[in-house]
């Protein structure tokens, strides 16, 4: 306990808030605005993406740690976020399997409460080698077996941990009431002209688990107009997509936009919302989309069908995605926004979370 009588809590695993993207950055954002004055929080964030630390943000306290918190630097990061506050906290909530594996030794020396948010299946990333996937599997199964709770983000998820490892997981997704449906200015369709006709859209992370080679390579052979936002320099998947797709005159290939009411300008004006994801759980780009009140059109795959309760559009290959597009007009709107006011709005699961701790 603190000197003021609430509990410690430390949240792991983030890039960090103020959040600037990510799912577990506005979750956090989130939970720290609705506990705030409940729980003496602190939040580990990476020092790589704060030039500018602030000490405390929504009544959190804020500790930074000098590496990165994605990719390899992930393992280290979250090890070490760890380390500095297994002393001082009764209850860690870690976002993410990737320093899980270092959970049984911590437990040996310290009475915690560990909450693991284990993030979908991580391990079963293409991105990832044979020893990464090891290392992600094992973590995955150790936080299972010695964690005090699991927070699985979608049915699919929870059946798989709770069948794997014979516990009982917690399901709780993320939240989206946080975007806003926005008209596109003026200004904005003279920076983007290709935004006063009708087009498609997509955002995400350019890995090939997303199927965006599938989705481009769509485009690519008819005529309608496809925007996409991603981060295309940041790998040889990406470079490569880029390279040959970029000089097609109907797909305008975007850089990543951190600037939320641009994004929400963007998306918001789209005939449909393509979602490619086909690994991890209830993705936040889809949640979002829906609560826009988008037509959308998602990859098929268990955990897509779960978040949308199977009334979205879905396509498994090139063939499938065209046929949506050009011959099956896509028209589920009105259900995506009537589903994420019911599943997705951040009081309820911030409450889900209070209720945890």
């Amino acid at each position: 306990m603190s000197e003021t009588g609430l509990k410690k809590v430390a949240i792991i695993g983030s890039v960090g808030i103020p959040a600037k993207y990510g799912g577990f950055e506005t979750l956090v954002e989130y939970l720290t605005q609705t506990l705030e004055g409940k729980y003496n929080i602190t939040v580990y964030c990476s020092s790589k993406s704060y030039p500018e630390r602030l000490a405390e943000h929504n009544g959190a306290k804020l500790k930074y740690v000098p590496l990165k918190a994605n990719g390899f630097q992930s393992i280290p990061y979250d090890l070490w976020s760890i380390a500095k506050a297994i002393r001082k906290h009764d209850t860690l909530l870690i976002l993410g399997v990737a320093g899980c594996f270092a959970i049984p030794f911590f437990k040996l020396f310290f009475k915690r409460k560990f909450i693991v948010h284990v993030d979908g299946t991580e391990w079963k990333r293409d991105k990832w080698g044979k020893l990464a996937k090891w290392y992600l599997k094992t973590s995955e199964r150790l936080a299972a077996k010695r964690a005090d709770f699991i927070i699985a983000d979608n049915p699919v998820i929870k059946e798989y941990i709770d069948e794997s490892y014979g516990i009982e997981s917690v399901m709780i997704p993320y939240g989206a009431d946080h975007v806003e449906k926005l008209e596109l200015s003026e200004d904005n369709k003279k920076t983007y002209p290709f935004l006063r006709e009708s087009y498609a859209f997509s955002v995400c992370r350019i890995e090939p688990e997303n199927n965006i080679h599938s989705i481009l390579e769509c485009f690519h052979g008819i005529p309608e107009t496809l925007v996409f936002v991603g981060n295309w320099l940041y790998s040889d998947y990406g470079k490569r997509l880029y390279a040959q797709y970029k000089d097609a005159k109907n797909i305008h290939l975007l850089s990543p936009i951190y600037d939320q009411h641009l994004l929400n300008e963007i998306r918001s004006n789209c005939s449909i919302y393509i979602h490619g994801h086909s690994a991890g759980g209830t993705n936040p780009s889809l949640v979002e989309a829906m609560m826009l009140g988008l037509n959308v059109a998602a990859f098929d795959v268990g955990y897509n069908r779960a978040t949308t309760d199977e009334q979205a559009a879905y396509f498994a290959d090139v063939e499938e995605l065209t046929c949506l597009v050009t011959n099956n007009p896509v028209n589920n709107a009105v259900a995506m926004k009537k589903i994420a006011l019911e599943k997705y709005t951040w009081n309820a699961i911030c409450e889900k979370y209070e209720d945890l701790l």
